[in-house]
């Protein structure tokens, strides 16, 4: 006898972040694990941008010019950064912030996602770039470390390069920014789900996993 196993609830989450945001790569590492322990849900993921940086120059700034602004100073930055790492090692990431040189402006990491989407590769996109980023001190406002990640997830590397040359999902992403911004979101990782149920922060897994509860049962 054949027992059928029950429909799996589908959910539509949308995961507001940043590239550029550590607690966002750390939220985004937890909201996996939460949905790996849930086999019960299916989970449709939309990958919103949220520029922290908007006004940030095209070619990015000096990490430390951008420490001393943002913190005040290295010995801040350092132990917050202390934090986030033990945090990090927990969700199997090895945040590496003494590589990172140059904090880049997050728009065309973002762009490449929504490239990526098409290839129904988004959310390894997301996680390479972080990758990246956190942990191998790349530029990810550099257009060659762009398509090599790119070309590393499968896309055509030259297709890749001419779309992101041409300016192709700016102007998507800045409407994605400006609609999280009039949603009232103010900080990432921000987590909407079902278009109803919200959570901010880098939540520990359980408590995503009350909120999935809350959308299943509300529909």
């Amino acid at each position: 006898m054949n027992v059928l196993a029950p429909p799996r609830a589908r959910l539509n989450i949308e995961v507001v972040f940043d590239l550029v945001c550590p607690w966002c790569f750390l939220g985004t590492r937890r909201l996996r694990r939460a949905l790996r322990a849930r086999p019960d849900i299916a989970a449709d993921i939309s990958w919103r941008p949220f520029l922290l940086n908007p006004d940030i120059a095209p070619g990015g700034v000096a990490r430390a010019d951008y420490i001393i602004r943002k913190f005040g100073g290295e010995d801040r930055a350092r132990r917050l950064h202390g934090t986030i790492a033990d945090l990090g090692r927990g969700e199997g990431v090895v945040f590496q912030f003494d590589r990172i040189r140059r904090i880049p402006p997050s728009l065309d990491a973002h762009r490449l996602v929504r490239l990526a989407d098409r290839h129904s590769v988004a959310a390894d996109a997301v996680d390479a770039l972080f990758q990246a980023y956190f942990c191998d001190g790349q530029d990810i406002g550099d257009l060659a470390v762009l398509v090599g990640i790119a070309a590393s997830l499968g896309m055509d590397p030259l297709a890749t390069r001419r779309l992101l040359a041409s300016g192709a999902e700016a102007e998507a992403v800045h409407a994605d920014n400006l609609r999280a911004h009039r949603l009232g979101i103010n900080g990432v990782p921000c987590f909407v789900v079902q278009g109803r149920h919200a959570i901010a922060g880098a939540q520990e897994p359980e408590v995503i996993e009350r909120l999935l509860d809350v959308a299943v049962v509300e529909g």
